[in-house]
C-alpha cells in the first residue's frame, strides 16, 4: 500500500470528481490521502472530505503565499481547528521567497504560529519552503529546541544542505513528481541519500504530475509512478519502498490511525 502524503482534493481538477479521483488511486494501491489546506477558508472543505472517506485525513494550515491575507492568524485558531478527530497535521505552512506573494516578515510570523500550534496539539507540521532555506532552518531549529516538534519537508526541491539540516532536526522528507523530471538531477542524487525511515512520497495534486503523466492534471493515483521511479533510483523494489513509506507515514501521523 502507498499513501499520498500531500494532495489538495478540494482544488479545481480534482474536486469535481472526488469519488472518481479516489477510486482511481485506490485501484493503483493507494490506501491513504493527506488532504492539505492552504488558507483558512478551505479548512471546513478538507475536513468534510475526510469525514466522507475513511482513508482521507485533513491538515489545517495557511500557505506562505497567503500570509498577508491572514494577518490575525495565531496559534489558537489552528489549535481549535485541529481538535477535529480527522485533522492529523498542521500545515501546509512555511516560507516562500521565490514568488514573494506575501511579506517575508508576515510569512515568518505565520510560520511560527503554526509551529506553536503543532507543539500545543502534538501534531506534526507540514512545511513548504522555497528559496528560503536559511530562514526556514533557523525557525525550525528554534522550534525544535523548545521541544515537541515533528514534521515533514514536503515536495522537497531544496539543496543537499537543506536535506541534511532537516534530517538533523528529526524531520522527514517527502518527494513529489518533480523527482521524475529530466532536469531534476540534483534532487535525484539527494533522493538516493535519504534514510529509508525518513522518506515519504506525495503528489501535491493537482500540480506537478510525474513522468509519464506530464501535462495532465495530477491525481493521487500518480503517486504510484513517483514511487516506482524513486524505488528504481534507490535500488529498491516498489514493494519495499511502499512498505517503508507507509510505515513512516503511520509513525509521523499517528492520529490518522488512532
Amino acid at each position: 500500500m502507498l499513501i499520498d502524503s500531500h494532495c489538495h482534493l478540494n482544488y479545481p481538477g480534482l474536486v469535481e470528481d472526488e469519488t472518481g479521483v479516489l477510486d482511481r488511486a485506490r485501484a493503483r494501491g493507494v490506501g491513504g490521502f493527506l488532504n492539505i489546506s492552504t488558507r483558512k477558508s478551505e479548512w471546513s472543505q478538507v475536513v468534510r472530505a475526510a469525514e466522507r472517506h475513511r482513508d482521507v485525513w485533513a491538515a489545517i494550515g495557511v500557505h506562505p503565499h497567503e500570509a498577508d491575507a491572514h494577518p490575525d492568524l495565531g496559534a489558537a485558531a489552528l489549535v481549535e481547528a485541529a481538535a477535529h478527530p480527522r485533522v492529523v497535521a498542521i500545515g501546509e505552512c512555511g516560507l516562500d521567497y521565490y514568488y514573494d506573494k506575501s511579506d517575508r516578515a508576515a510569512q515568518r510570523d505565520r510560520f511560527r504560529a503554526h509551529l506553536i500550534a503543532a507543539r500545543e496539539t502534538g501534531l506534526p507540521v507540514v512545511i513548504h519552503t522555497r528559496d528560503a532555506e536559511e530562514d526556514t532552518i533557523a525557525i525550525m531549529t528554534e522550534a525544535v529546541e523548545q521541544g515537541g516538534i515533528s514534521g515533514v519537508l514536503h515536495c522537497f526541491t531544496g539543496t543537499a544542505w537543506l536535506a541534511e539540516k532537516g534530517l538533523e532536526l528529526g524531520f522527514l522528507i517527502s518527494l513529489s513528481g518533480i523527482v521524475t523530471f529530466k532536469n531534476a538531477k540534483d534532487l535525484q542524487e539527494i533522493a538516493k541519500t535519504i534514510p529509508s525511515d525518513r522518506l515519504l512520497v506525495e503528489t501535491d495534486a493537482p500540480f506537478l504530475a510525474p513522468v509519464p503523466n506530464r501535462g495532465k492534471t495530477c491525481e493521487p493515483a500518480f503517486v504510484a509512478d513517483t514511487a516506482a521511479f524513486v524505488a528504481e533510483l534507490r535500488g529498491e523494489t516498489v514493494q519495499e519502498l511502499a512498505d517503508r513509506t507507509t510505515a513512516n507515514f503511520r509513525r509521523l501521523f499517528p492520529k490518522a490511525f488512532a
